[in-house]
């Protein structure tokens, strides 16, 4: 089981979201693109929150000195991210793939997120938090996904509950909720293992 973890913006919770599924299925964890906090990576972050003993970490493909938009990231160091040099890790087990930013993020002049994950032909899980315009954002992802005829598992909330709008997303998308990852005060490894029966069957 393989899964690209995406959202429809940036600050959803995709990270939080990758340390759950990475304990739960005991996945190997990926980041391909890492834009700006290299000594605090999301690698690095996944890393401390991660009990079990069969993860592995791998290394990212490119790693981006300004936490910006990968294209203009890169353009500042000098590079031109190539989606033909961005492989699959060598891994027998579960992988959990990390995105940067949403699916309509730039990682050079003419490819986004979206192209990585139809290059790499993963299945999709869409991390979702409800905030005023979430379920514009969250349509037009889907309506992005299915347009370049993605694979999508599922949906997976993150924190406050809005019952109204997450019905409606479910409803006119015809996706399934994954589950739930709640609002906490502290993000820590207890937190992160206390998921792991909600997610270790997915």
């Amino acid at each position: 089981m393989n899964y690209f973890i995406t959202g429809i913006g940036t600050n959803i919770g995709k990270t939080i979201v990758s340390a759950i599924l990475t304990e739960a299925l005991e996945s190997d964890y990926w980041k391909p693109i890492q834009a700006g906090e290299l000594e605090n990576s999301d690698t690095i972050k996944v890393k401390k929150l991660i009990t079990n003993k069969k993860s592995k970490f791998h290394k990212e493909a490119y790693c981006l000195s300004q936490p910006m938009s990968p294209h203009a990231s890169a353009k500042l160091d000098n590079i031109e991210i190539d989606l033909a040099k961005i492989n699959l890790p060598t891994t027998n087990n579960n992988l959990i793939i990390e995105g940067a930013g949403g699916l309509m993020v730039p990682l050079n002049e003419k490819e986004l997120v979206i192209d990585l994950i139809k290059k790499l032909d993963i299945e999709v899980v869409l991390v979702i938090k409800n905030y005023l315009g979430s379920i514009n954002h969250s349509l037009l992802s889907i309506e992005n996904l299915k347009d370049k005829k993605l694979k999508v598992k599922g949906i997976i909330f993150n924190g406050d509950e809005n019952k109204e709008s997450e019905q409606f997303i479910l409803n006119y998308s015809g996706l399934r909720c994954l589950g739930r990852i709640h609002t906490h005060k502290a993000i820590n490894k207890k937190v992160i293992l206390s998921y792991k029966n909600q997610f270790n069957n997915l």
